[in-house]
Formats: structure tokens, C-alpha cells, sequence
């Protein structure tokens, strides 16, 4: 039953619109005569047709879908689908707790989908975009299995625990950036607004300075001068750095020089570990074959550097090559890992053991990220407190020698 978007006259001579299921456009007219509206323009809502569907709605231009919606609407299908409700009328319960128009109708469509005969499967590949390639296949392969229900479920807590490593890891560098940008612009206050103040004071005097102290005049000269250059840099600087990433070559280079920062390169490897095991025994836990789910895996690394890696680990599988093989050649993962994955591998329990290297990683990534957070914090507090030392040693130290002067 196809979902129609309307728009009418009640009796009041009120403005009304929604969106209803209907057969054909003669019951939804039915329909709203019963209701006492009169239709005034109508649209299929689920296939983009129709006056409606022409409209262009420039909320939803900038409505970006994300993981936390994303898991929600996963959880609560997974829940109706388990409870033996007919998956179109749990995709409907789903629209109706959809808060954002874009993803509503996108959920919309899936449901006019599946009532039309597709699969869902099928359906949510015309949205690959926002669901992603691993979503679809391990439904796909739920419905080969007869076992959607306990699919849905994995993807489920899949979708969850990315969320919370997600806001995990942006909830540690919050902190860190904001102390970046407010001590930058205290710093810049300073250079800009109170030391040209002071130091005209000694520019006048004529005495010979110390050497700090002409450094930290240079420096407030410079930005009062050229602060538009600065401006521009701070502005100019991430653009440019965006645009060298979107490079396939800027991007590996990149994702591997991130593998090899002090401190932060084990946070990104390990993260990088937590998700390749994570989602490669979701995969194989629902069914779906090796060679694809390393396919599908490789695309939630968002790392060039291990994508890479994960490509050879394919082709060598497809010869006949155990994986643990080329991860161990490749030297970018992490010799327990592999170790691992061999044994899973011998034993034919290889989800069991990617269950427990994930767990054991993502429980390391906690802990790393604790750690980095409670070191940056001291870290970042000194280095102001040194900077904001200098700068108060350059003004004190002319001071000091005038009044020695004038003794």
C-alpha cells in the first residue's frame, strides 16, 4: 500500500497536509472525504511524484543523517521484528517515531518498497549512502536465512557500540579543542591589545632591550600589521588541508603519517583494530561469506593505509591463503590480533575469537582515551602557563633594568 502526501481544506477553511496510506488516489479521496477534507494537491510521497513531491523542501538540504539516527531506527526495528510484527508494519511504527523529515521519508520509501515486492535488502541499497553496503548485505543475508530477526539485532548493537566509541572518542578531544581556541585567542589578545601598550613605553625610552622582549614585539607588530594574512591562514589552512586528503595519494599519506604520531597513532590503530574485528564478526555472525564481508569491512576502517591492507588480505584469500597470513605480513596490525585470528581460523571458531579481540580492543580504546584525556588537560595547562610566563618575563625584565638604571 503506497504512502500518498496530500494536501486540503477541512471544514474550518483550515490549510491541512499529512501523509496517508491508500490503495490508489480515488480511497485516498475517500478517505479524506470521510474525514471531511477537501484535497487540494496530492503526491506519491514514497516515489517522488506528484505536485507535492516537486516542492523543495531546503530544511531537509541540510539535514544530515548520522550513526545515532541511524542505530534508533535499528534498535526499534529490531525490537517489532522480533516481537513477530510483519516487517511493513514495523517499518510503519518506525516512520511514525522518526522525528527528521529527510530520514522519515527515506523510511517511508523503504516501507512503500516492500509493499510493492522488494526486498528489503533491495530496498535499502537505493540508500547505500546513508545506511552503507554492510547494512544492506547483512540483511540480505538475514533474509536468505530465514533469520532477519536475529540480524536485525546485531545490527542493532553493532550500530549502538559505533555510536558510543564515536562520542567517546569526540567527547575526549572536546575538552583539548576548547582549550586550544580560547588559549589562542587570551594569546592573541594579549599580542594585539595590551603589549603594544606596554612595550611603547620602552620603544621610547631608548634603552637597549632584551632579546625576549624584541621577539615578543616583533610578534604583536607583525599580527597588528598583518593580521589579515593571519586571518586568512587560520582560515585558508584546513581548506587546503581538506582538499589534499580528498587526494587519493594526500589521503594515504595522511592516514599513515596518523599511525605514526606519538601517543595518538596507537589510539588510531587501535581504534582501527576495534572496528575491522568488530564488524568482520557481525558480518560473519550473520551469514554473510568471507571474501564479501572483508569487501564490506574494509570501508568502516577510514584508514587508506589498512583498507590496503585489507585488500591483499582478499586477493590472498581468494588463493587460498588463511587471513591471518597477509595481516601478518602487512605488519600493521598488531601481532595478538593475529595470533588470534589464526587460531579462530584452526579451531573453525573465528567470530568467537574477532568477538573477543573487538571487546578486548574497544575496552583498550576506553582506557586510552581516559588516559589521553588526563594527560592533555596538565599538558595543555602548562604549556599556556610557560607561554603566558615569557610573555610576562619579556615585559618585567625592561622594567626591572630601567629602575636599575634610574638608581
Amino acid at each position: 500500500m503506497p504512502a500518498y502526501e496530500y494536501k486540503g481544506v477541512d471544514k474550518r477553511g483550515k490549510n491541512v497536509k499529512g501523509t496517508l496510506d491508500a490503495d490508489n488516489e480515488r480511497q485516498l479521496r475517500q478517505l479524506l472525504k470521510q474525514r471531511g477534507v477537501m484535497l487540494t494537491k496530492i503526491g506519491k510521497g514514497g516515489e517522488g511524484q506528484g505536485l507535492l513531491s516537486k516542492e523543495i523542501d531546503f530544511g531537509e538540504m541540510f539535514e544530515k543523517i548520522g550513526p545515532a539516527e541511524i542505530a534508533l531506527f535499528t534498535r526499534q526495528l529490531a525490537t517489532l521484528v522480533r516481537a513477530r510484527i510483519p516487517l511493513s508494519d514495523a517499518l510503519a511504527a518506525c516512520v511514525e517515531q522518526i522525528e527528521m523529515p529527510k530520514f522519515k521519508k527515506i523510511v517511508s520509501k523503504l516501507r512503500t518498497d516492500v509493499n510493492e515486492g522488494l526486498s528489503f535488502a533491495h530496498a535499502l541499497e537505493q540508500y547505500d549512502e546513508v545506511f552503507g553496503g554492510l547494512y544492506a548485505n547483512m540483511v540480505r543475508s538475514g533474509e536468505a536465512s530465514g533469520k532477519l530477526d536475529e540480524v536485525l539485532m546485531r545490527l542493532a548493537e553493532f550500530t549502538e557500540a559505533s555510536v558510543k566509541l564515536r562520542q567517546k572518542i569526540r567527547g575526549a578531544m572536546m575538552y583539548p579543542t576548547i582549550m586550544v581556541v580560547v588559549g589562542s585567542l587570551i594569546l592573541i589578545g594579549l599580542f594585539v591589545g595590551v603589549i603594544p601598550q606596554i612595550t611603547k613605553i620602552f620603544e621610547d625610552s631608548g634603552q637597549e632591550l632584551p632579546t625576549v622582549t624584541l621577539v615578543i614585539i616583533w610578534i604583536s607588530h607583525t599580527l597588528q600589521a598583518y593580521w589579515y594574512l593571519f586571518l586568512a591562514g587560520l582560515m585558508g589552512a584546513p581548506l587546503l588541508f581538506r582538499l589534499y586528503v580528498k587526494k587519493p595519494e594526500g589521503r594515504y599519506k595522511w592516514d599513515g603519517l596518523k599511525l605514526k604520531f606519538p601517543i595518538f597513532g596507537d589510539l588510531f590503530l587501535l581504534v582501527g583494530v576495534a572496528r575491522f574485528t568488530k564488524t568482520l564478526s557481525t558480518l560473519l555472525g550473520s551469514g554473510v561469506p568471507l571474501l564479501t564481508a572483508l569487501d564490506i569491512t574494509k570501508n568502516v576502517l577510514e584508514n587508506k593505509v589498512l583498507e590496503e591492507t585489507i585488500e591483499d588480505a582478499c586477493v590472498a584469500v581468494k588463493e587460498g591463503a588463511p587471513l591471518a597470513v597477509p595481516l601478518k605480513q602487512s605488519e600493521q596490525f598488531p601481532t595478538m590480533v593475529v595470533h588470534m585470528i589464526s587460531i579462530g581460523e584452526r579451531s573453525g571458531a573465528l567470530e568467537e575469537m574477532l568477538d573477543v579481540v573487538a571487546e578486548n580492543y574497544e575496552n583498550q580504546v576506553e582506557s586510552q582515551v581516559s588516559r589521553l584525556t588526563t594527560l592533555l588537560e596538565p599538558v595543555m595547562i602548562l604549556g599556556m602557563g610557560v607561554v603566558i610566563v615569557i610573555i610576562l618575563f619579556a615585559v618585567l625584565l625592561p622594567i626591572l633594568q630601567m629602575n636599575d638604571f634610574v638608581q
